[in-house]
């Protein structure tokens, strides 16, 4: 496993316990700012 994998699998698992947390509102706000990322 690469480190760039590894720091990946971090920070989706940290983003991922962040979210547990979230409100709809705040999840709303990361959505749109990981389309504007993504370009999607």
């Amino acid at each position: 496993m690469g480190k760039i994998s590894q720091i990946r699998a971090l920070s989706v698992e940290q983003i991922g316990k962040k979210i547990g947390k979230a409100t709809d509102k705040e999840l709303e706000l990361v959505i749109e700012g990981l389309n504007e990322i993504i370009g999607a």
